[in-house]
């Protein structure tokens, strides 16, 4: 609840349920999301359907030299950062991903990471202030940036320059830049809760989203072991290639004849 505005909280109070309990049937985009309405929102499981997302095809590792110097150039981004792509809301749990980069910093200069930058790209949502705050408290300020919003061409080759993807989000109906991200060769440490297990599958590290050692540890172990890296780069495209919008149009189409047949 503390993730949204308190207007638009007390709106969807209100209209979620009214609208679940009058609709003929009910589209969820992940299993995590058709059990958190079975248990939450008391709807029969077979009133629910799993359609799903997927991942475009455009989404891969981008290679090209003048593409990624371009891009480099364009949001102004270092030679090796650790990466999130969100809107700046407080679920995305921006600040415990600040908390955690704070604790990498810290290493040594002698250190792997003692190199590294933090880069969030996405726009501002809502109650983002502590986002931001947490920012310019950080000893380390000057290696967190806030890329903006970032053209949707761009996207592939922003996370084909990361050093790794880093999503400890609170809660994910379905987490789409956790496949983008995998689908572009880049490895992923993502939260182990809602959604997430099932889109990243055994191809990504998993942490609890408010475990800031655990999450600092993870992103640390991903860039210093190489075997782990290279297993998890061989295995994203991999698991990506497993939703696709194609299927989850076929899921749909499938729904709608259901429905018009009964």
């Amino acid at each position: 609840p503390q993730g949204a505005h308190p207007a638009l909280r007390a709106w969807l109070t209100k209209a979620v349920p009214r609208s679940l309990h009058r609709a003929r049937h009910i589209l969820a985009d992940s299993a995590s999301s058709r059990d958190d309405l079975i248990e939450l929102m008391d709807i029969p499981s077979k009133q629910i359907t799993v359609i799903g997302a997927g991942v475009e095809e455009r989404f891969r590792p981008v290679t090209d030299e003048s593409a990624l110097a371009r891009v480099r150039a364009r949001y102004q981004l270092p030679d090796r950062f650790i990466l999130c792509v969100s809107t700046l809301e407080p679920r995305k749990n921006l600040t415990g991903l600040i908390a955690a980069f704070n604790q990498l910093a810290s290493a040594t200069s002698s250190s792997p990471v003692a190199d590294l930058h933090l880069v969030i790209a996405g726009g501002k949502g809502w109650l983002y202030d502590d986002i931001f705050a947490a920012a310019e408290a950080s000893p380390v300020q000057e290696r967190i940036h806030f890329a903006g919003f970032v053209d949707d061409a761009d996207l592939p080759t922003l996370y084909s320059l990361a050093s790794l993807f880093a999503f400890p989000s609170h809660y994910e109906g379905f987490g789409i830049p956790v496949l983008e991200a995998m689908a572009c060769g880049t490895p992923v440490v993502c939260a182990d809760n809602s959604s997430l297990p099932e889109v990243a599958g055994d191809a990504a590290l998993l942490v609890e989203a408010t475990d800031t050692d655990a999450l600092a540890e993870a992103i640390h172990r991903l860039l210093v072991d190489v075997l782990l890296r290279e297993t998890l780069i061989e295995r994203g495209p991999v698991q990506a290639k497993k939703f696709t919008w194609e299927g989850a149009a076929r899921r749909l189409l499938k729904v709608y004849s259901d429905m018009a047949e009964s």
